[in-house]
């Protein structure tokens, strides 16, 4: 019996060491995976970022451009009359000349029209019925779109710059952040923290659109309920509620498709509209709400008289007038209209970002506004007596993120932002204690049924496209710091080395040694030939061979400002230029870029772009004329959908299981293949990034699953 006793012990005894040491391989297996998918998520989110701010960049730089342009040339040059009309100087300021412009009496609703019908003033139940139509995606009537918006004017013309809000009157303010055309979000956040209301109320802190399907959806609903609640909901203006942002970050070209006839008027109005916009919020005179942040001279007594558009007014034509405006100091605002000290501030508030250091510097990664540290936070509360600054601007994992010793908070709403799974989105709940509740959530279900391991290996097939791109646009800058490297001209560089060349020219901050297998092809002996590489990243060669390479890659390295002045040069809005509007284009492009396009080499892109002979340039010949291909991938693609067509022409009998399985993979990486080389279109490029993604993903464990969508933390703000 002892002996039978103890053998058991000592089998229990080992069996359990062996259940440890288990345990322990496995424990160490989670940490490995957990740390590798880290990794990864965490350069997926350097990737785009990086590309975002260098957009953000050129479109400063634009903008500066078109400044110096309209300071420096006279009336009667080429230069100054091709974008003397976006900044309308010529135009009526007086609000009855502008009413007038704006009406919409002449405009007939047919009876088969089947959306929304308003009737001014707005109530409730017509706005609740406005967010159903736009649930079901019903679109709204030009007439009645014009109306709203000549309402919207006409309010926000005699409303305060800062907003004052107290929290006596109700339990909770609601306060979101950039929402950027993602109607999705907002519903989700009217439906889990209930719509506007008296009891309700709700600050929204700018960046209503771009870059999203529906931002002409949420402006139209946040002004309806701008109309029915004044006094309880709040809107700031962001960096992106302007004319000149819009037209290259995609909600011009939203409003113009959306409403062919009327939509020239529509932007006018929201030009107008948007200039109109408070800067800040103010919560029981403790907490500040803007969007972008604070510098060492931010001002609020300065920025309550008066706020402008990013372009200081002409004196004799200036493009804003506040209340004062009637008042006795009329000429005095003139002048103080000009004063280049409040467009910085103004600036400062529209784009600056935080930073961890002390101090207060030019914001070079977007191109505006300026980075500020927490020495300048402290000072500014402390001048304003404030206890604790709310900004949003930067999209962040967690939907939010605490900086400055948790006096500085950035609040961003828009979920799955720059890819689906991407990122959360938050809202937080104020009380009268000031401590933010927040919320967070995903309002994509597609993400509800992903795994993390997916939603990372999703963001990452898009992340890693943005980055071949991005490298293709250094190739010169990366030509010469491998030649630098390769002393003996030999064309091979190691990796290691090929990695730091990178990092010097591009500062990512990126994980090279992990990323090149992901966009290296193909090595020898550890060593990369560059100038093959870049071969497999090349453009689209036009139909005429005399335009050089280079040109081409410096024409693809600005298409966004390339499609930017596009829009700008079409000043119908027809979708259509004529090729000696293309020609005065490129002519403005050289001025902006410093540098000589001949009229030979534009004769020839003309006729390249022409794609179908038809005499005129249509923005899809024009962006498809600079696209970027990736040969090694696409060879890659098409030797394996030849294996297919082999593989399916084979006698039915012959295919076995395993024949079958074998195929399945080389069908997936078929096509991610053709993905990569296809024009921009995000649908296709998610769909198929889903599809492989998915695909690999079954084979992992699942450690790190997130399978809630929504949940609550409650984190207190530190006293003054």
């Amino acid at each position: 019996r002892l002996t039978h006793f103890l053998s058991q012990h000592v089998f229990f005894f080992m069996h359990a060491c062996s259940a440890i040491k288990a345990a322990v391989l496995i424990q160490r297996w989670y940490r490995q995976y957990a740390a590798r998918m880290e990794v990864r998520r965490r350069y997926t989110w350097n990737i785009f970022q990086s590309m975002e701010y260098a957009d953000l960049q050129d479109q400063i730089k634009l903008y500066n451009f078109l400044g110096y342009l309209m300071d420096n040339f006279t009336r009667s040059s080429s230069e100054r009359k091709l974008i003397s009309h976006i900044f309308r100087e010529n135009e009526v300021c007086r609000d009855a000349e502008w009413e007038r412009y704006f009406s919409y009496t002449n405009i007939d609703v047919p009876d088969i029209y089947c959306g929304p019908r308003l009737t001014f003033p707005l109530d409730m139940d017509q706005v609740a019925d406005l967010v159903e139509a736009f649930k079901n995606k019903q679109q709204l009537h030009s007439r009645y779109v014009l109306q709203l918006l000549l309402e919207t004017w006409k309010l926000l013309r005699v409303l305060p710059n800062i907003n004052r809000v107290s929290t006596c009157h109700s339990k909770e303010i609601t306060i979101c952040g950039d929402l950027h055309g993602q109607l999705e979000d907002l519903l989700l956040i009217f439906y889990k923290n209930g719509m506007p209301s008296l009891e309700k109320p709700y600050v929204f802190n700018g960046d209503f659109v771009d870059r999203g399907k529906d931002s002409m959806e949420i402006l139209l609903i946040l002004f309806a309920f701008l109309l029915v609640y004044p006094g309880n909901v709040y809107l700031n203006r962001g960096n992106h509620e302007d004319h000149i942002i819009n037209l290259r970050y995609g909600f011009t070209k939203e409003v113009l498709s959306k409403y062919k006839l009327h939509g020239k008027r529509i932007l006018k109005l929201l030009q107008k509209i948007f200039s109109w916009l408070p800067l800040v919020t103010v919560i029981d005179q403790r907490v500040l709400i803007v969007h972008g942040g604070v510098s060492d001279t931010t001002d609020l007594a300065l920025i309550a008289r008066y706020v402008s558009a990013l372009r200081p007014p002409k004196k004799k034509t200036p493009s804003r007038i506040n209340v004062y405006a009637n008042s006795e100091h009329f000429h005095e605002m003139i002048n103080f209209l000009h004063s280049p000290l409040l467009c910085h501030q103004i600036l400062d508030l529209l784009w600056s970002d935080p930073m961890s250091q002390d101090g207060c510097i030019p914001n070079e990664v977007r191109g505006g506004g300026c980075y500020w540290g927490p020495d300048v936070t402290e000072d500014f509360l402390n001048r304003h007596n404030l206890q604790l600054i709310i900004r949003s601007h930067e999209c962040k994992q967690d939907g939010y993120e605490f900086c400055h010793n948790r006096k500085v908070l950035t609040l961003f709403s828009a979920s799955n932002y720059y890819e689906v799974g991407s990122n959360r989105g938050a809202f937080i709940r104020l009380g009268p204690d000031l401590v933010p509740y927040f919320v967070q959530y995903r309002a994509t279900s597609m993400t509800r049924g992903l795994s993390f391991p997916q939603n990372v290996k999703r963001t990452e097939h898009t992340a890693l496209k943005a980055l071949r791109e991005l490298l293709f646009v250094h190739k010169s800058d990366l030509l010469s710091a491998f030649q630098e490297i390769d002393k003996e001209n030999t064309g091979l560089i190691c990796l290691n080395d090929w990695g730091s060349a990178i990092e010097r020219v591009l500062h990512l901050d990126l994980p090279w040694q992990v990323l090149h297998p992901q966009i290296v092809s193909s090595t020898k002996d550890g060593k990369l030939n560059y100038q093959g590489w870049f071969h497999d990243l090349a453009l689209k060669k036009p139909r005429s061979e005399h335009i050089e390479q280079t040109m081409l890659e410096t024409l693809y390295r600005h298409r966004s400002t390339l499609e930017t002045i596009f829009r700008i040069v079409d000043t119908d809005n027809s979708g259509f230029i004529t090729f000696e509007d293309f020609r005065q284009t490129l002519k403005l492009l050289s001025a902006y870029l410093k540098m000589e396009i001949s009229d030979e080499v534009i004769n020839e892109l003309v006729i390249s772009t022409d794609t179908n002979n038809d005499g005129s340039i249509d923005i899809d010949e024009f962006m498809e004329a600079f696209r970027l291909v990736d040969k090694s991938r696409l060879e890659r693609g098409k030797s394996l959908l030849k294996l297919k067509q082999d593989c399916q022409s084979l006698p039915q009998e012959t295919e076995t299981p395993q024949t079958a399985d074998s195929i399945a993979p080389q069908m997936s990486q078929c096509l991610t293949s053709q993905t990569a080389d296809m024009p921009a279109s995000n649908t296709a490029d998610n769909a198929c990034s889903q599809t492989a993604n998915l695909a690999a993903s079954h084979t992992e464990d699942n450690p790190a699953s997130q399978t809630e969508d929504l949940c609550h933390i409650s984190v207190a703000v530190p006293p003054q």
